[in-house]
């Protein structure tokens, strides 16, 4: 078969993102399931319980429950978190990534330009278009779930399932955001015009560049892949968020969102996958 040049950067993506996917899966696979294992010995009362290696574990996910899981965390998004805020929790972090992200949209009026009247990334942005990145991105849980299901491996299929509520709940997040600021793409913007006032500028409801959507489902992958089975395969979070920051680059290259609306995808679906869909079921 012959591959035309532009399709080799998307074709070496796909081969690498199978590969993470079939080699994790496949080497957890030939551990012994949790019903062969010996029961755990008692052990003195006294002394501090060592925690599951995966807090989602506690909780197990299905198809039934993948949607009030969903439902249950937009209102832990909208409710729970900003009430601990304003108890004083989490205010460190918080802090952090709201100033680096003012810092970053302050600077995307003299990147952007850049990226918008440059040719440079042609060959990259044609393998790694919208299309392609959402393609690969969904293709990472869908193959776990049917790796898991021909070898009878739950793990591998509840990691898809928690994947798939991590997705969800982040673009759910990313489409509120975008709704509100409704900013404009650069794309949208000419070559020579003013990239610096972008706010409540989108030319549809829907279209808003705040933040990345294509990033926050793609960092959301990386997390939870990164959790599940990143200590066994120590080279795991480092492949899937290598291929995630990959996406997040290609979406400022294509000149569909500026650097600073990259960094909250990436800030936001790591945070919900790891502290809210991974964290909350312990």
């Amino acid at each position: 078969m012959r591959l035309y040049p532009c399709c080799m950067p998307i074709f070496r993506f796909s081969c690498l993102a199978a590969f993470l996917v079939a080699s994790s899966v496949s080497a957890d696979a030939q551990a012994p399931p949790e019903s062969s294992q010996k029961p755990p010995q008692p052990v003195d009362s006294n002394l501090p319980r060592a925690q599951p290696p995966d807090a989602s574990d506690d909780d197990p996910i299905t198809l039934r429950t993948i949607v009030p899981n969903i439902w249950k965390d937009q209102g832990r998004i909208y409710w729970a978190y900003p009430k601990a805020l304003a108890h004083g929790h989490h205010l460190l972090p918080t802090i952090a990534f709201v100033a680096a992200t003012g810092a970053l949209i302050a600077a995307d009026q003299y990147e952007s330009p850049y990226f918008r009247r440059t040719t440079t990334f042609h060959g990259f942005n044609t393998g790694l278009s919208g299309t392609n990145t959402s393609l690969l991105t969904a293709g990472v849980p869908v193959a776990a779930f049917v790796v898991g299901l021909i070898k009878k491996d739950t793990y591998a299929q509840r990691t898809a399932l928690w994947t798939a509520e991590a997705v969800a709940d982040s673009e759910l997040t990313a489409e509120v955001l975008k709704l509100v600021t409704r900013r404009a793409r650069p794309e949208s913007i000419r070559p020579n015009g003013n990239f610096g006032d972008t706010w409540t500028d989108s030319p549809t409801i829907t279209g808003g560049s705040f933040p990345s959507g294509h990033t926050i489902a793609a960092f959301s992958v990386a997390t939870v892949m990164s959790r599940r089975y990143g200590r066994n395969h120590k080279w795991v979070p480092f492949v899937a968020y290598g291929l995630a920051a990959t996406v997040g680059f290609s979406r400022v290259t294509l000149s569909a969102h500026n650097v600073s609306d990259v960094f909250v995808g990436a800030g936001l679906g790591y945070a919900i996958s790891r502290f809210l869909v991974l964290g909350h079921h312990h």
